[in-house]
């Protein structure tokens, strides 16, 4: 079974083409430090605001 993480960070991959490559380092890093349920509420915002 994946982790939160795991789980987190094959979604972001798959959103890789909607981001910017700063976007998607700062959602990454956010994670990666730990903190996947504000990373995950950033990646919401942020695809929201660019694909409607």
């Amino acid at each position: 079974m994946k982790t939160e993480l795991t789980q987190f960070l094959d979604t972001l991959k798959f959103n890789k083409k909607n981001l910017t490559r700063q976007q998607y380092r700062t959602i990454r890093g956010q994670a990666l430090k730990g903190d996947v349920m504000n990373a995950r509420k950033g990646l919401q915002k942020v695809l929201k605001r660019r694909c409607g």
